[in-house]
């Protein structure tokens, strides 16, 4: 294991989380700013599905409210799977970056493709019954 030694020979602060950072050596700093920016899309993405959630289920919307509370439910439900990754992917890529071993996938595509296709496919079946 090699650490990093900052000025004058005493070593660097203590990073959290500590099973990401006590292994390997550090990154190139712009793989590691790259894995922040990925993680904080990933963010992004959280919060508009969850603000999609919250809209959904406060507008008085042309639709059953049954319909209208499984899209919200969905939306959120797709939101936390999102703020999962980001965090996992996040930790998951920092550690193949500092161990020189190769970029993981990601496991959690499919559950927002699934999530983000039954909201579609609930707007489209609302729709023609109506």
């Amino acid at each position: 294991m090699t650490r990093d030694v900052g000025d004058g020979g005493t070593p660097p602060p203590r990073r959290w989380p500590t099973s990401v950072y006590a292994s390997g050596e550090e990154p190139d700093p712009r793989f590691s700013l790259a894995n922040e920016r990925t993680f904080l899309a990933w963010i992004r993405t959280t919060l508009a599905l969850l603000a999609a959630a919250a809209a959904v289920d406060a507008l008085d919307l042309p639709m059953p409210e049954t319909a209208q509370r499984f899209i919200a439910g969905v939306l959120a439900l797709t939101s936390l799977v999102c703020a999962a990754q980001a965090w996992r992917g996040w930790m998951r890529t920092e550690s193949a970056l500092r161990n020189r071993r190769p970029l993981p996938s990601s496991p959690a595509n499919l559950p927002m493709v699934v999530g983000v296709g039954l909201v579609a496919v609930t707007l489209v079946v609302v729709t023609i019954l109506q």
